[in-house]
């Protein structure tokens, strides 16, 4: 599965000078009139003290110590490990920091001596220590000294000194640097021709500065006009936003540039496909539009997609990109408009992360929302389950399916349930949100078997059709169309079906007669039909009789015929047709020396298989340890799973498996980053372990990074990543939805 490319923005926590010049935790001795005329809108610069990043987040408490959480595979948060964490921890030797500002993967802190330190990534230079090395613990810039104002970009640097002056480093690709090259610089450099600078921002590749007399000047990537002079066309140095006066502070997200005026305006230009310029529409624009419905605004900021603005009597005010929950209000939905986030009031500054959203209230206390699937909000909390959990409110379940982050279930009375991720619509309940508890898929029964890919899922009914929701760009719903459903259709043309597959974005099906049936994506050849070409309706796969079970890879398929042979097909690139090659394979072809199966299983790109003696065959892709043969070397043909026996059913996450014995225990192995082998750790396993405290378990399930196993009893445990509420435990998940409190300060 592709992850976006995750980005960068530090907070503009500018102008509130209460915050700055106070420091949070200390009662305020102004009235917010006082603070508001005080603070850096009417000239004076600000230095942020709380700054969200790509996956991290910093904040500097009163005695002058910065202190970190979230994301740290790169030492970002500076402690000399990589080791991330929810728990917010001191970052080491720092003291006497008056700002922080965060790249993507990188940190950068200003001194009161008025130099800079740096730490974290630092491929292109950007920690600016004349070398390209990672740093877990900070290293100072060398020949820059009096700075008062420090900002950093994806995976640039600037600095502004107290001539007035602009420095940059890093990454220079589109000429963010402003130096007139896209040369990479790994020491500071002067911004030439930029004096009486009072501010500056910087976005993933573009740059801006506000100067003394109120215009504010851009440089470096324009591809969707963010720099706002009217063009689309990059500029190696800095240039007048046309038509912008009077302007106090500049906020950059990923393409698009926002401008805080003097009179308490909000003006915004670039990219707007998720109404981050908060016009009202979707449309880019080239030079600056005002955001309508803000006035008094003291304070802006901006993160990937989204934006926030603080008002003087302490409410803040979003819109723009919501996936994650960044806006506040407690949904997913983007908006093109600002809205007031509710609950939340005396707020003194802001910080907007790639996904998220940080404030400081008058009390001194963080509160986060949004993106927190590396911990970055400080809560202390983490979205992992390391043991099982059982799933309230559902009882006499008979099967489970899981999907990249969504479950399903299907209870005795032919009803079926689902909770987790629903962008794609694949919980079936006429909707797109998110639902942290299970709820019925409505117009379904009958149901006695379900699947779930990717963002889509399958449920068989006793009459032998099988009915499709969620994602359908590959067609993998088989309606004929491309189209998403967010309620379930009937795949036309399809009877008599005994069983049904969900791979990541195709499906499979069985029918009585012993023929397989298959649609939706088909780059690998894993419709089994001799082409490449996907499939919108289902067609049988060719010269395949006899099956009895099916599994559904990423992009390769499994069947088990009922002679016992196991039958492979599709991408073959880790060896996970058992074929001991590498070779595709657009047609079905029996795993040679494997016979008496009767279960399969298919994670990303490894095979599973149970044969009737009990014993668990497994080939294929072997990085995290899913083959469980106590290695992690990749296997072009079957090999034994040792010590396990008696098993009865096996099921393939992305990069681990799982398998149930005769005597109901349940064991697993592989990755398990996020829990989902049970036993209480995050550590991968090369051979099997059993799942903590789960007893009687016959049935199971594995998603892309969480398993679900059904108990004898009938109820539902559940363990592994709940980032979408996929556990349903009620605990933690990836985001916050409505601004929870950190412990960064």
């Amino acid at each position: 599965m592709q992850r976006r490319q995750g980005w960068l923005k530090q907070v503009l926590s500018v102008g509130i000078g209460l915050w700055l010049a106070v420091g949070c935790g200390q009662a305020p001795v102004e009235t917010e009139e006082q603070a508001s005329r005080s603070s850096p809108l009417w000239g004076s610069q600000a230095r942020a003290r709380l700054s969200a990043g790509g996956e991290h987040s910093l904040a500097v408490r009163p005695d002058g110590t910065v202190w970190a959480a979230g994301g740290n595979t790169y030492g970002q948060l500076g402690d000399g490990t990589t080791s991330s964490r929810s728990v917010p921890g001191a970052v080491q030797g720092l003291s006497g920091v008056v700002a922080v500002a965060t790249g993507q993967y990188h940190s950068v802190a200003l001194r009161s001596d008025g130099t800079v330190w740096t730490w974290g990534y630092n491929y292109h230079g950007q920690l600016g220590d004349g070398s390209t090395t990672h740093r877990k613990v900070p290293v100072a810039v060398p020949g820059l000294s009096g700075v008062v104002a420090v900002a950093a970009g994806y995976s640039h640097s600037l600095a502004l000194l107290t001539d007035g002056t602009v420095w940059a480093w890093g990454y220079n690709g589109a000429g963010q640097l402003g130096d007139g090259t896209t040369t990479h610089r790994k020491v500071p450099g002067a911004v030439p021709g930029l004096s009486g600078v009072v501010t500056v921002a910087a976005g993933q590749y573009h740059s801006l500065a506000v100067r003394s007399d109120g215009t504010a000047w851009t440089w470096g990537d324009n591809a969707n006009g963010q720099l706002g002079d009217g063009t689309t066309s990059t500029r190696k140095v800095p240039g007048a936003v046309p038509g912008l006066s009077g302007v106090a502070a500049v906020a950059a997200g990923y393409a698009y540039s926002l401008a805080l005026r003097s009179d308490g305006t909000v003006w915004a230009w670039g990219y707007n496909n998720s109404g981050q310029l908060g016009d009202g529409t979707w449309t880019e624009r080239r030079t600056p539009v005002v955001v309508p419905g803000l006035s008094g605004v003291v304070a802006v900021a901006a993160g990937f997609g989204h934006a926030l603005a603080l008002l003087p009597n302490g409410t803040v005010w979003t819109w723009g990109a919501n996936a994650s929950g960044q806006l506040g209000d407690g949904t997913t939905s983007n908006r093109r408009v600002p809205l007031e986030v509710p609950g939340l009031s005396g707020v003194m500054a802001l910080a907007a992360g790639q996904d998220s959203s940080q404030v400081v209230r008058a009390d001194g206390k963080v509160w986060g929302w949004g993106d927190n699937s590396a911990g970055q909000l400080g809560t202390g909390t983490t979205s992992n389950r390391t043991a099982p959990v059982a799933v309230p409110g559902l009882s006499e379940v008979t099967a489970v399916a899981a999907g990249y982050a969504h479950s399903v279930a299907v209870r005795s009375d032919g009803t079926v349930w689902a909770w987790g991720a629903n962008a794609s619509g694949q919980l079936g309940d006429g909707t797109t949100n998110h639902r942290t508890g299970p709820g019925a898929v409505p117009g379904l029964t009958g149901v006695v078997a379900v699947a779930a890919g990717y963002a889509h899922s399958l449920a068989l009914r006793s009459d032998g059709t099988v009915w499709a929701w969620g994602d359908n760009t590959n067609a993998q719903l088989g309606d004929g169309s491309t189209l998403p459903r967010t309620a379930p259709g009937a795949v036309p043309g399809l009877s008599g079906v005994v069983a049904v597959a969900a791979g990541q974005y195709h499906s499979l099906a069985v029918r009585s007669d012993g023929t397989v049936w298959a649609w939706g994506s088909n780059t690998s050849g894993q419709l089994g039909n001799g082409t490449y070409s996907s499939r919108t309706t289902p067609r049988a796969v060719p010269s395949l009789s006899g099956v009895v079970a099916v599994a559904a890879g990423n992009n390769h398929s499994l069947a088990v015929r009922s002679n016992g042979t196991v039958w492979a097909w599709g991408a073959n690139a880790s060896g996970q047709l058992g074929d001991s090659t590498t070779t595709g394979r657009p047609v079905p072809g029996a795993v040679p020396g494997l016979s008496g199966g009767v279960a399969v299983a298919a994670g990303y790109a490894h095979s599973v298989a149970v044969r009737s003696d009990g014993t668990v065959w497994t080939w294929g892709l072997n990085t995290s340890g899913q083959l469980g043969d106590g290695t992690t070397s990749n296997r072009t043909a079957p090999v034994a799973v040792p010590g396990l026996t008696g098993v009865a059913a096996v099921e393939a996450g992305y990069a681990y498996s799982v398998a149930v014995s005769s005597d109901s225990t349940v064991w697993g192995w592989g990755a398990n980053a996020s829990g989902q082998l049970g036993d209480g750790t995050t550590s991968n396993r090369t051979l099997p372990g059993a799942v903590q405290g789960l007893t009687g378990g016959g049935i199971v399930a594995a998603g892309d990074a969480h398993a679900l196993a059904v108990r004898s009893d009938g109820t539902v445990w559940a363990w592994g990543s709940n980032g979408r509420g996929q556990i349903s435990d009620g605990g933690p998940t990836y985001s916050e939805y409505a601004p929870t409190l950190s412990l960064l300060y």
